[in-house]
């Protein structure tokens, strides 16, 4: 038995059609790879190995039997630990949630349980999904496994890294302004971040819930379709959900990228951006123009203030979302003599630093006096942003951009310079602000290191931008030290 723990899900499903393994020799394999790499890597909290084999079991009963639910039936999948999972704790790697255990599943998981899907455990964040960088977890950093000296990217740093290290088919994160991009740019993955509400956000817990996407980490364009595909589906659930026709989303891969319009935003390849980042994506771009796209350079002129407005409305929804942590009905409860003390000891020794930070610029930025000077501004230029991207679209099918400003970066190298680590969402922080569909695909390394670009598209064009993504798509990135 020879089984490939970075393979994609079409092979690892044709592997299972074939009967050159079973779904539970498949699980037993990414186990033992979990066992051997995770300590280093730290991408998981949570390993549900009993569940992870009752489920690959009953797969294989099904596959016996004929009745198959899916292409996803039988393999092995991560998810990361903002999604509730009924009976498996459910941290978002915050000690204010210890011992929490949900009594019910986030939609995308329940989805994906339906779909057959195996959970192999739950991965570690940066605390509440905020940060950049993985390194803001209670319970320890994630390493990168490309360089287990340098940082896998934030906030979905867990669910990146156990794909990239073959410790599962693939992942769902959380995407606000970047957490799943970000991360797959890094580690070498593709990355997806959905139109908003088109997947449904019921049972993930969120900091930002005007920006917050279930996104996709997998090994290939294709296996981000068939995951799509899985997931999208209307939920009464959630307020914000679309009812959208039915699509299998990797109906356009193949096609052809002859006559489609591809804009180059100016304000995308400016001093922040690491030369070699900026070599990579122009040469995408004339890979694309070389299959007949048409190349355009275009500007959107409030792209550096996108980034401040991300970070002034991110920071106020974390303070309004995260205020019923305080004790009282789950998690972390440091009993004081009165409830205002209980509150203050339980948030002072559940909360992290960078958590605290937002809370606390949240809180003053939505204070009487401040909030038509801040809040409303930075609303404003939302609007701004998002009539940018509508007029840029009237003239592209696709905009391509680098992820980050930079490759991956050592951990602690920009901690204490907030701003610095805030400016890696530079570029990912716009499209969320307008709720555009958005994936990063891996192309190229620099130094050894993944470099990452990005399409863009309008909204509900996902099929689109796979079909594009899939014309630049290039052989998997490999870690070489890990095996």
């Amino acid at each position: 038995m020879n089984i490939n723990p970075y393979a994609t899900i079409a092979q690892l499903s044709q592997g299972l059609a074939e009967k050159q393994f079973t779904s539970r020799e498949l699980t037993e394999a990414y186990l033992a790879r979990i066992d051997l790499l995770n300590p280093a890597i730290g991408a998981y909290l949570t390993i549900t190995k009993e569940t992870a084999l009752a489920a690959a079991d009953a797969s294989d009963l099904r596959r016996q039997a004929g009745q198959t639910l899916s292409s996803l039936d039988g393999i092995p999948m991560a998810l990361d630990d903002v999604f509730s999972t009924a009976g498996i704790p459910t941290t978002c790697a915050s000690a204010i949630m210890a011992g929490y255990i949900p009594p019910y599943d986030a939609t995308v998981w329940r989805l994906l349980k339906e779909k057959g899907a195996v959970l192999l455990g739950k991965t570690n964040l940066d605390e509440f999904a905020i940060g950049s960088s993985s390194e803001n977890s209670a319970y320890g950093p994630i390493h990168n496994p490309f360089d287990l000296e340098r940082t896998p990217g934030g906030s979905s740093g867990g669910s990146a890294a156990a794909v990239a290290a073959g410790l599962a088919g693939y992942s769902l994160g959380s995407d606000t302004g970047g957490a799943v991009r970000q991360p797959a740019a890094f580690c070498g993955l593709v990355g997806l971040k959905p139109t908003y509400g088109l997947l449904s956000r019921h049972g993930m817990i969120s900091p930002a819930s005007s920006m917050d996407q279930p996104g996709i980490f997998a090994a290939a364009i294709g296996d981000c379709a068939l995951i799509l595909a899985a997931l999208d589906s209307l939920d009464p659930a959630d307020s914000i959900s679309v009812k959208r026709e039915a699509k299998s989303y990797g109906h356009l891969l193949g096609q052809s990228v002859a006559g489609m319009k591809i804009g180059l935003p100016q304000e995308y390849f400016g001093k922040e951006t690491q030369p070699e980042i900026a070599a990579q994506i122009r040469a995408a771009a004339r890979e694309l123009a070389a299959q007949g796209a048409k190349i355009l350079e275009i500007s959107l002129p409030h792209t550096a203030a996108a980034l401040f407005a991300y970070y002034i409305l991110t920071s106020a929804e974390a303070s309004s979302n995260l205020a019923c942590h305080d004790g009282v009905q789950y998690g972390l409860r440091l009993e004081e003599d009165n409830i205002y003390e209980t509150y203050r000891a339980t948030r002072s020794a559940g909360f992290g630093p960078e958590v605290k930070r937002r809370i606390i610029l949240g809180t003053y930025l939505l204070s009487a006096g401040y909030y038509q000077v801040y809040y409303q501004k930075a609303m404003q230029i939302r609007t701004l942003v998002r009539r940018d991207f509508d007029q840029a679209f009237q003239n592209c099918d696709c905009l391509l951009t680098p992820v980050t400003p930079s490759t991956a970066f050592k951990p602690g190298e920009k901690k204490n310079d907030p701003l610095a680590i805030y400016k890696s969402d530079i570029y990912t922080a716009a499209p969320s602000l307008a709720g555009l569909p958005a994936i990063s695909l891996p192309y190229g390394l620099i130094e050894g290191l993944p470099c990452g670009a990005q399409l863009i598209s309008p909204p509900f064009a996902e099929d689109r931008l796979l079909q594009i993504g899939a014309a630049l798509e290039q052989k998997r990135l490999l870690p070489q030290d890990l095996d």
